[in-house]
């Protein structure tokens, strides 16, 4: 950690055209057991478990109380993703996306907000801030300029992935959202960097329900096959695991 930083180190990172993040893997990053060392790698166009959506009045503080055992995702994270669900279904209710996407995604790229000594506070902000390593073309790492004179990562030289769901200063100028309605767009707050993935994998019109809406919004996310198995491991873990949502 540098300056109150958490720095994302020891990725291998591949980057092309206008993929999201820029983390391919973080290694051990799924605990041992999430899947089974003979367990067949899922095939691209294989779809997740479906999870019916989460009602508009459900409690959601409630309801990720519940689900955190479970899953083992931490209450304050699972409250990003389902509002995050709920934000998008009222979008896009044809993309279809579960926040057992969003929580996977997460857990690949942050182990949701908890990397190194980085939490997650009361109100969802990564603290200290996760800022990943500069991407200057050095070997495994995409070269990208400057694009925001280093006000989201802190670097004017290079652009970083920031924040617990790790996205480019420049895509987040695109899909930055406001999740919690507090006024602000900030990456390092999972309220708003869940809204905001959630309509990155639904760009374009995706049904990620649909086994090939759904690799292609995390191939969009991340252009990195084995990326994408872990994110779908994850995924299928979680949806698996979580109690409906309909259980008192």
């Amino acid at each position: 950690m540098r300056g109150g930083v958490v720095q994302v180190a020891g990725l291998v990172v591949v980057l092309v055209g206008t993929a999201i993040a820029a983390v391919v893997l973080l290694t051990g990053v799924l605990r041992q057991g999430e899947r089974a060392g003979d367990e067949p790698l899922p095939e691209r166009g294989t779809p997740v478990t479906h999870l019916a959506p989460l009602p508009a009045d459900l409690d959601l503080q409630a309801w990720s109380g519940r689900v955190a055992g479970p899953t083992g995702v931490p209450a304050r994270a699972l409250a990003a993703y389902g509002a995050a669900e709920r934000r998008q279904r009222a979008a896009t209710p044809n993309c279809r996306l579960s926040w057992a996407t969003l929580a996977a995604v997460g857990r690949v790229e942050s182990d949701h907000g908890r990397l190194g000594d980085t939490h997650l506070d009361a109100d969802g902000v990564a603290r200290p801030p996760v800022v990943g390593v500069p991407l200057d073309g050095s070997s495994g790492v995409a070269e990208i300029p400057d694009t925001d004179g280093g006000r989201l990562d802190g670097d004017p030289a290079q652009d970083r992935a920031v924040g617990p769901m790790q996205f480019l200063p420049g895509t987040w100028a695109r899909f930055g959202a406001d999740g919690d309605g507090d006024g602000s767009r900030d990456p390092q707050d999972l309220d708003d960097a869940a809204a905001a993935a959630a309509a990155y994998l639904c760009a374009g019109g995706r049904d990620t329900a649909d086994g090939d809406g759904w690799w292609d919004g995390v191939l969009a996310y991340n252009r990195s096959l084995d990326y994408a198995r872990r994110v779908w491991t994850a995924a299928d873990r979680y949806a698996t695991a979580a109690p409906s949502a309909a259980t008192p």
